[in-house]
């Protein structure tokens, strides 16, 4: 069920920098959990990193500590990912998803879902 909207995605240099964005207009970001997952040509999607509802802790995947940073805009009701120092290896279908698990996952098992944007890490 698709009822978020991503977008930010492009093509960059490697060592270059991109501001994903995540929102929606049916409801309230603010009392869901939040995930980012990428899915690359032939590979399985990936959790990448994701933020909770209650108290904005954050948790990543070890090939992006460091580098990404996921934050919340509560006002603007969008949930950003700010991905510094880019690689090829993150060359990426990029997917926010919603849910109201307890605590944010890296799994692929929340219920709502956008279409996702692209990201293209090349010289």
């Amino acid at each position: 069920q698709l009822q978020l909207v991503e977008s930010g995605g492009g093509l960059v240099e490697p060592g270059g920098s991109l501001r994903l964005s995540c929102t929606t207009s049916l409801f309230s970001l603010d009392s869901s959990v939040i995930g980012w997952f990428r899915q690359a040509p032939g590979k399985e999607r990936e959790g990448v990193a994701c933020i909770n509802s209650e108290d904005t802790s954050t948790d990543y995947a070890d090939s992006v500590k460091g580098r990404f940073t996921i934050s919340r805009d509560s006002a603007r009701n969008t949930i950003y990912l700010q991905m510094n120092d880019l690689k090829p290896g993150d060359t990426a279908i990029y997917y926010c998803a919603a849910d109201l698990f307890k605590r944010c996952l890296l799994d692929p098992l929340y219920g709502s879902w956008g279409k996702g944007t692209q990201v293209t890490v090349s010289s």
